[in-house]
Order: C-alpha cells, then structure tokens, then sequence
C-alpha cells in the first residue's frame, strides 16, 4: 500500500476505488502519443481484473477495504491481512488472472467469427495476456506473490514465511530496476522507463512490508485463537512443536505456522518430555511482555 501520495478515490458497493498517479500520467502520455483508446482498454481489462478479486474476497466474508488500480494491476487491502485460510489467500489471489483467461477465450472467440477486428482482437489477447503473466510474478503484492506466499506457508513458520516472501520480492523489483537502467540498447533506444517506474514501485511497496512485519506477525498471533477455535472444540489433528525447556517463549511462538494449531512438547536436558503446552498458554505469555523473554521452563516446567 502506497503512503504518502493523493489518490482519487470512488466509492461503489463500499469499496473504494483508487487510482494511482501511474494511471494518470499513462493516461495524458497516450493523449499526447495516440494511444488513447488502447489505454482506456487496458483500464477495463485492469478493472476486471481486480473486480475478479473483490467477489471472490467477499464471497469468503472478507472486508475489502479498498482496491489500489494501477496500470499492470491492483492491491486489495483487506482489514485484517494473514488473517484467513490459506486456501482463500490462494482463491482470491487466483481470481485475477482467472478474469484476463476468460477475457482472452471470449476475444479469440469473437475473432474467430469475424465479430471482432482481426487487429482489434489482437491487441486485446496480448494485453490481457501480458496483465495476467505480470501479475503471476513472483512478486509482492502482485497475486504471484500472494500465491508464493501462501505455498510457502505450508512449509515454513509464518514469521519465517513473511520474511521470506518480502525478501525474495525486493531482490526480484531490485533486479527489475537494474535491468531497466541497464537496458539501454533497443530499438527506440533508451531506458526502458515503464519497467523502471514498475520496478520502484514494487521496491518501496516491499521495504514499506518489511518494515511492517512485526506489526503483520503480532497480528497473525492475535487473530489465533478466533481462527482455530474450531479445531480444539471440534477435534483436528494438532502440529507437534519439539524444544528444549531454555527456548524462550518468543522463539517458539515464530515456530507457530498458519492453518495449524499447536502443542508444544518440552524437553528436559535428558531429552525427556517434561511438560506439554497448548499454544494458547504459550501466547498468553508472549504478550506479556515481561515473560516474551524468558525461558519456557522458567515459567511451566
């Protein structure tokens, strides 16, 4: 999410629409070149796009809070982000290109029984085609980012999984803009400035996400208990946590992942189970800020 910048805004069905300042620039470059239809089309396609998002996210119940349109994409801020089953994390980010595919079938469609310029049709093809790849990349906060994000949930800790997904994203929009201000040879010749302007921007979305980690991950810890009630009332197989009784209470709590829930089995010097934890008691401990820091036997061996 941008700080810091004027966005117009609309407001439709609760959701507010902003548009960020690329658009507008976009928008008087293809006035002054030509381009003013073929960029008021890829407005549309970027609409749907991100229109696929918005149902999808409120058919789960989300709250969107507002859509960012940008122009290779847009950001959906949902009030409480992490917040959800993985499985709607990767329907919701999906939901997008899923938008260009169908947009794709019904141009080649039309095409094909001449109810659509051959030309037209096209254009129409490779932009969608072009939004949907771009937004796959594997990249915060494009839905491949999302998607990457999520799978690599399944594996890792979630603080370990944000940490992951933010850095591998900023070195990736770190070599977008190195490859852009080097690419200084090409037909036309000079630097290729739309990838460099998409570049810094993917840049600075991603250290303002990495400096906001923290805040993400004690969120992720607060929403816990509502998210996984269901699995101690109702019964569900439970995600082993094995330490030593000296591992602090914050390091095991960064051992939590998402969509599991926890007990903790703590070991003796001998290697013996002394003590077994729900993630619960952990947590309780956690946000008390002056046992954070203590050694897990400390507190319950």
């Amino acid at each position: 999410m941008i700080r810091g910048k004027r966005l117009s805004w609309n407001v439709w069905y609760g959701v507010k629409y902003r548009f960020h300042p690329l658009f507008s620039i976009m928008l008087l470059i293809s006035v002054l070149t030509g381009y003013f239809i073929e960029t008021v089309t890829l407005f549309g396609i970027v609409f749907i796009h991100e229109m696929g998002h918005v149902v999808a996210a409120k058919s789960f119940g989300w709250r969107v809070k507002e859509v960012q349109l940008l122009p290779f994409g847009g950001v959906a801020v949902v009030e409480e982000p992490g917040g959800v089953p993985a499985v709607q994390d990767l329907v919701v980010a999906l939901a997008g290109p899923l938008q260009n595919l169908w947009m794709m079938l019904v141009a080649v469609v039309l095409t094909a029984y001449g109810l659509l310029p051959a030309e037209w049709g096209a254009y129409f093809v490779k932009a969608n085609l072009l939004i949907a790849l771009f937004n796959l990349l594997p990249v915060l906060p494009l839905d491949g980012g999302k998607v990457m994000q999520t799978l690599v949930g399944l594996w890792l800790p979630y603080q370990k999984t944000l940490q992951v997904a933010v850095v591998a994203s900023l070195l990736l929009s770190v070599l977008l803009i190195a490859a852009s201000a080097f690419h200084l040879s090409t037909e036309q010749g000079g630097i290729q400035l739309n990838w460099l302007m998409i570049g810094l921007f993917l840049c600075f979305s991603n250290w303002y996400e990495l400096r906001g980690l923290p805040y993400r991950f004690m969120r992720f810890l607060v929403h816990r208990e509502s998210r996984l009630k269901k699995a101690w009332v109702q019964g569900a197989p439970a995600g082993p946590i094995v330490v030593h009784g000296r591992r602090k209470v914050a390091d095991v709590v960064r051992l939590f992942m998402r969509d599991r829930y926890h007990l903790i089995y703590v070991l003796d010097d001998h290697g013996y189970i002394s003590h077994v934890l729900p993630e619960r008691t952990l947590l309780d401990s956690y946000f008390d800020e002056t046992k954070r820091g203590r050694a897990v036997s400390e507190l319950f061996v």
